[in-house]
């Protein structure tokens, strides 16, 4: 079997670009991640300046002002950022993946001119619309629906759980132009914050993730230009799935991030940490734990490399897309109850950045699919295999 696609880029650039996205997170998240947290600030600033690092556009080619750069350096980008906080590297990944990258790979050349440099440079803030209140892992029987009206189309609906849904700028949302339960009844379009008739609903009050925005997207007579329409029109499903693929690498770097950050804190911790005159690194109770963080994590990095190197080859993904999502997002889960319990009580109080790693992390068993969905995914492609 070839097994030439599996190749891990560990040259200089990576190295480079780790250092960059660390460099940057240390000084422009790190002093302020418990206030936005505590507050639920999002630091909208904090993107524009990553945008100038590159980081928004990460790959989007150098033609439409992006960084052209491959998914093994999207994944260390994001991993390192979600190292010290899972909220930004959510909202990159949810800017990356999401919005940008749908406009990307379905936008005709007017449309990705148009709007790509801009996202790319961190001018503008990219969201993506699909779920709904009632329409989770259903997304075929949305409920928002855009109606044709001669050389436009008039929206009307909302969203829900839509990362950057008041902030956002620009972004694609997936409405229902045909029966309810077709996959060809959906379709895509590019939204503008500006457009009349479009607006933001209610701000979530969440667990974890505080800082990284989440809010309805609310259409009442939006109308909008049929020039608006990713692809033609029914081919809206078929896009969000395969924009889903990439997405769940994003989460699995995304949960990578937490996980490695919870258990650097906890391995640190287990060293200066005395109990019974030494430090508690040296009981086997503490050793073990941190031995399986340590193993799970790299095996969920080894899967999550593996799917990002599928895509940069444009070869089959979903099965190690979802297998990447599902593993390194319940790694992650694990990781961080773990590591609050090698915290004792410390790890319990907001003093130490164990309890944020462990309300951050349950998001990532939850967005762009649950474990369940992902499980799905998976059987199903293993079943086809077999």
């Amino acid at each position: 079997m070839d097994t030439s696609y599996m190749t891990i880029d560990s040259s200089e650039d990576i190295k480079m670009i780790r250092e960059s996205a660390r460099n940057f997170a240390e000084k422009y998240i790190r002093p302020y991640l418990m206030e936005w947290d505590e507050t639920q600030y999002f630091p909208r600033e904090v993107f524009r300046k990553m945008g100038e690092q590159g980081f928004m556009g990460v790959v989007i080619p150098e033609e439409y002002g992006g960084t052209g750069l491959n998914y093994q350096a999207y994944i260390t980008i994001i991993e390192e950022i979600s190292k010290v906080c899972g909220s930004i590297g959510l909202s990159l990944a949810a800017h990356n993946s999401l919005g940008t990258n749908h406009i990307y790979m379905f936008g005709n050349e007017e449309q990705k001119n148009k709007y790509l440099p801009k996202l790319a440079s961190g001018e503008n803030l990219a969201f993506w619309g699909l779920t709904e209140a009632n329409t989770g892992s259903d997304a075929m029987r949305m409920q928002s629906v855009a109606q044709k009206d001669g050389d436009y189309y008039v929206i009307n609906g909302t969203k829900n759980w839509i990362t950057h849904g008041i902030s956002g700028d620009t972004g694609v949302v997936l409405v229902r132009t045909g029966d309810l339960g077709d996959s060809h009844g959906i379709s895509a379009f590019i939204i503008e914050r500006s457009f009349e008739g479009f607006g933001a609903g209610k701000k979530e009050n969440k667990l974890g993730m505080r800082a990284s925005e989440t809010a309805e997207l609310v259409f009442n007579n939006c109308r909008i230009h049929k020039s608006q329409l990713l692809g033609n029109e029914g081919e809206g499903f078929i896009q969000a799935m395969k924009i889903l693929d990439g997405g769940r690498i994003s989460i699995a770097s995304l949960s990578l991030g937490i996980a490695k950050g919870a258990y650097e804190a906890s391995l640190r911790y287990s060293k200066q940490r005395e109990q019974f005159g030494q430090p508690i690194s040296n009981f086997q109770a503490i050793a073990f734990k941190l031995a399986d963080m340590a193993t799970e994590i790299e095996a969920a990095e080894l899967l999550t490399r593996k799917a990002g190197a599928l895509k940069d080859a444009h070869l089959p993904m979903t099965k190690i897309s979802a297998m990447a999502k599902y593993y390194a997002s319940e790694v992650c889960v694990r990781a961080a109850t773990e590591s609050i319990q090698i915290h004792g009580g410390y790890g319990y109080t907001k003093d130490f950045p164990v309890e944020k790693f462990f309300r951050d992390s349950k998001l990532c068993t939850i967005g762009e699919g649950t474990s369940e969905i992902q499980k799905m995914v998976i059987s199903r492609a293993v079943l086809k295999e077999s």
